[in-house]
């Protein structure tokens, strides 16, 4: 069955009256969202003026606290809460005004805005803090929060001062495992520590407890009617019942450094990192931005992107090293110099190489706002097979099992242009362009000043 192909032409336009004032409404909630924290950023600078002029001893706590409780009484909301939205406004509307203004203006949602201001919360210079929200903003037009909010982290590392490397060394002496109590006789058991070690073990229980639900399906239909019953636990619980089974039976190797845990790691993890990252220094680098400034004599000196894990985290530079140097085989991704766009994926090893490269393009499913992992996505032909559709790249994308299914099953359509761009075409007659996520990787351009060598 087709979904929406019965519709009267009456109901299609129905339709696309709905989705024209949902977005409008949309835009209005976003612009009274911002007018509100403008409002509260006034309430928190009041209460700061007030204390200043009076000399308050307590840096102005105490009548931040009285104009929170002011504020919550009428709302019918806690002061807590109150002084806690003040704290957020604040910082939105005085070290992001333009990702304020955004959303004022109805160009982003508030989400859009939270992912901004958290990405670059760490950004120490006022400079660097328009410079970022300038470009994020202008991504978060045509994205989803949840997309852009890796595109915003990676935008972030640009601007930071201290390298990850340099951040995951201090980070590091933070990791611990953690235990909170829950209702219903049930705890939560929590790890902090290097990304690339979590999502390793994370995506090794799920190979793990997908494995065992394979086999006692396949157990079970063996057995027939006599023997025991199906196993019934979902991924999620089979993930819990290993973790136990391996942390309360399981004795530890002595894989205690760095180097030896990296090593252990079995579980599918994909690292992409830039090569001038791999080869520079973990520091620093000593190499020049071929972007100078405008106008002046000076250039600055910029350290290439780090490693990116599953295109989304970013990880310190030794780790992106160690597996690098320990795997079997990996992707050499090419990309364009000037525009960071992907031209060809290879590998010393060539295997699945058109694979290799539609996932390394598309990153995750090239549906709009979808953002599952290419890995964990269908590889579709644009134009089928069947009819005489060819097998390259320039006729597939990776979508998401839901996807992959809306798009045969449903009057929305796709095609495919230059470059690996997606136009979708709603059942409405609406257009959405979906281009491939940017490369982790180095670009040049030309400098305004003769830059020394």
């Amino acid at each position: 069955m087709t979904a929406l192909l019965d519709a009267t032409d009456s109901q299609m336009a129905m339709l696309a009256d709905l989705v024209a004032s949902l977005e409008a409404a949309e835009a209005t909630l976003s612009s009274m969202h911002a007018a509100r924290d403008g409002m509260l950023a006034m309430a928190g600078r009041l209460a700061i003026d007030i204390a200043r002029e009076a000399a308050h001893p307590d840096q102005g706590d105490m009548a931040i606290r009285t104009v929170a409780a002011e504020i919550g009484a009428a709302q019918h909301l806690s002061d807590r809460t109150i002084e806690r939205r003040m704290a957020e406004a604040s910082w939105l509307v005085e070290h992001f005004p333009t990702a304020w203004a955004a959303q004022g203006e109805g160009r982003i949602s508030g989400a859009h805005a939270r992912v901004i201001v958290d990405a670059g919360a760490h950004l120490d210079d006022a400079a660097d803090r328009r410079a970022y929200a300038a470009e994020a903003v202008a991504i978060a037009e045509t994205e989803t929060p949840n997309r852009l909010r890796r595109l915003a982290r990676r935008l972030a590392e640009r601007f930071q001062e201290r390298t990850v490397t340099e951040r995951h060394r201090d980070a590091r002496e933070l990791r611990r495992v953690c235990v909170k109590d829950l209702d219903d006789g049930m705890a939560e058991l929590g790890a902090r520590g290097p990304a690339a070690l979590v999502h390793g073990m994370f995506d090794r229980l799920s190979q793990m407890a997908h494995a065992v639900k394979k086999d006692n399906a396949r157990a079970a239909r063996d057995a027939g009617s006599d023997g025991p019953p199906a196993d019934e636990r979902t991924v999620d619980q089979l993930r819990a019942d290993l973790l136990a089974d391996l942390l309360l039976t399981g004795t530890p190797a002595g894989h205690d450094t760095t180097d030896g845990l990296l090593g252990e790691i079995q579980a599918r993890i994909e690292v992409s990192v830039p090569v001038m990252s791999l080869m520079g220094d973990d520091l620093h680098s000593s190499e020049p931005s071929l972007t100078g400034d405008d106008g002046g004599d000076s250039f600055r000196h910029e350290t290439p992107p780090p490693a990116l894990l599953d295109g989304t985290t970013p990880i310190d530079i030794t780790t992106a090293r160690r597996l690098a140097g320990s795997a079997v085989g990996w992707d050499r991704v090419l990309t364009h110099p000037i525009s960071g766009a992907l031209l060809v994926v290879d590998r010393y090893r060539p295997s699945e190489q058109l694979r290799r490269h539609l996932r390394a393009r598309d990153q995750r499913c090239r549906f709009p706002g979808c953002g599952i992992g290419a890995r964990k996505c269908d590889l579709d032909h644009n134009h089928a097979a069947s009819i005489g559709g060819a097998t390259t790249d320039v006729n597939l994308a990776a979508f998401c099992r839901r996807h992959h299914m809306l798009k045969h099953h449903s009057p929305w359509h796709v095609e495919q242009r230059a470059g690996g761009v997606l136009e979708w075409t709603s059942p409405t007659g609406r257009s959405y362009v979906d281009r491939p996520p940017p490369q982790n990787t180095v670009t040049f351009t030309e400098s305004a000043v003769p830059v020394p060598f």
